[in-house]
């Protein structure tokens, strides 16, 4: 049993369902869409993500023996004879990944017969709302710095392995240069940045020794941390080594500084470096690094090359969650509409409409229904698959990247900032206003005819 691919891999509750839908023959075709009710507090949109792991998920959902005889202990034979040939045969309509969106849009539809649909809840939401999550969060830093080398660093501090692996998929569609976890590497065709552990210095009897000793290991990817010790004393040993080096034709291509005050060091060093002839040695720093530390050491012209971000990526440490909700739209042919205090929802099937400035920036979006209220604008949501097979082989994760980039030159100025902006134009059609409104009337003359009222 694969824990990662299994349909098992859900909340109870989508189980119990499931068996009240094959008992009472409740089979038509549901539709449910996910969506982000609001922002989380300092994002001014969000980068849809995760798409691929839903489709693969989906498209190779079945139960194995195993897990059917575990159920077996907990649902009647009927659930079991029905859950032994299930698989999904439903269609996926989706924005891209990497495409911007705003509250209440849906980013993903599944229509499918209503057990399926239901069933695999937990896991598209499970999947679409993490690395949606890690991907807006690592867009700020990558607008904050989009000329700078900025490596996920976080695997270790991750919330789990998948949670590391996802994270750097995340971050790289949204335009980080690479990452540090090499499974990621070999899964997601990432490119890999690395450079040493403090413990690598300490092992050795001095510092210049564990430089020299790394750099003859690795002398084309010299990278040294240099701040075990004394930081700029270190520098200056970089500078010596350097010329002992040459000689071998062995270039040191960057030193990495991971504690204290990135800015004053990083001048430190760089005059350092540059007095010993070393201008093409580049300065990376880590440590505690978000978009807004990013921020500041770019404003004061800090001389850093590239940045490890770790932590505050891979948990989004300012933003760990989003509102986000899978909902049933349509059941049935018919429109569905949750009318919750604060959670109500916009019925049937919708469609998304993206309209844009002569400059090329979006100017607001239209949220409509599907088949019968177009608007003016692009569509942003897509067939990707039918009947349970996708209908094109996936772009590759480098092609999302190059996208995603291309997606933020659309942004108005006053979203690219890191500080709130007023909100983004999000229209609800008239038609789809009216759909609800009509559904709500509909609901209260029903509940008006069940009131019996008793006089004395």
């Amino acid at each position: 049993m694969n824990p990662l691919s299994s349909p098992l891999l859900a909340d109870l509750y989508q189980f119990t369902m499931l068996q009240s839908y094959i008992e009472k023959e409740m089979k038509e075709v549901a539709v449910f869409e996910l969506f982000v009710r609001k922002l989380p507090p300092g994002r001014n949109f969000m980068v849809a993500a995760g798409l691929e792991q839903v489709i693969d998920f989906l498209e190779n959902l079945q139960f194995s023996p195993e897990e059917l005889d575990w159920l077996a202990t907990r649902f009647p034979p009927h659930v079991i004879t029905y859950l032994e040939q299930f698989r999904f045969d439903g269609d996926v309509h989706a924005m891209p990944e990497g495409t911007l969106f705003f509250p209440d849009e849906p980013i993903l539809r599944i229509t499918a017969k209503l057990p399926q649909a239901q069933l695999v809840e937990s896991r598209i939401i499970n999947l679409m709302h993490f690395e949606t999550l890690i991907a807006s969060k690592a867009a700020r830093s990558v607008l904050v710095a989009p000329d700078k080398l900025l490596v996920d660093f976080g695997m270790r501090r991750a919330h789990g392995a998948e949670a590391g692996l996802l994270a750097a998929r995340a971050s790289y569609l949204a335009g980080f240069s690479g990452t540090a976890t090499v499974l990621a590497g070999a899964l997601f065709d990432i490119p890999l940045y690395g450079t040493m552990a403090h413990s690598f210095i300490q092992a050795h009897r001095d510092e210049s020794e564990a430089f020299e000793h790394f750099a003859r290991s690795h002398p084309d990817n010299t990278i040294l941390l240099i701040d075990t010790y004394d930081t700029e004393a270190a520098a200056n040993k970089v500078v010596v080594l350097a010329k002992k080096l040459k000689a071998d034709k062995i270039n040191i291509q960057g030193v990495r500084l991971d504690s204290g005050d990135l800015a004053v060091h990083a001048r430190n060093v760089r005059e350092i470096l540059d007095a010993g002839s070393l201008e093409a040695i580049t300065i990376f720093a880590s440590g505690n690094v978000d978009e807004y530390k990013l921020h500041t050491l770019l404003s004061t012209h800090a001389p850093i090359d590239g940045f490890g971000i770790g932590t505050a990526l891979d948990i989004s440490i300012d933003a760990p969650a989003l509102d986000c909700a899978y909902k049933l739209q349509e059941y049935a042919g018919i429109p569905r509409r949750k009318r919750s205090e604060g959670k109500a929802t916009w019925p049937g099937r919708k469609q998304v409409y993206r309209n844009y400035h002569s400059n090329g920036h979006m100017t607001g979006d239209i949220i409509a229904l599907e088949d019968s209220d177009f608007q003016p604008g692009k569509p942003l949501l897509q067939p990707f698959m039918r009947a349970g097979k996708r209908l094109s082989s996936s772009p590759s994760l480098q092609t999302i990247r190059s996208q995603t980039l291309a997606n933020y030159k659309c942004l108005p100025p006053s979203l690219v900032s890191l500080d709130p902006a007023p909100s983004y134009p999000v229209t609800i059609s008239g038609a789809l206003r009216a759909m609800a409104n009509q559904l709500d009337m509909a609901h209260s003359t029903a509940r008006l005819n069940q009131t019996t009222f008793n006089y004395p």
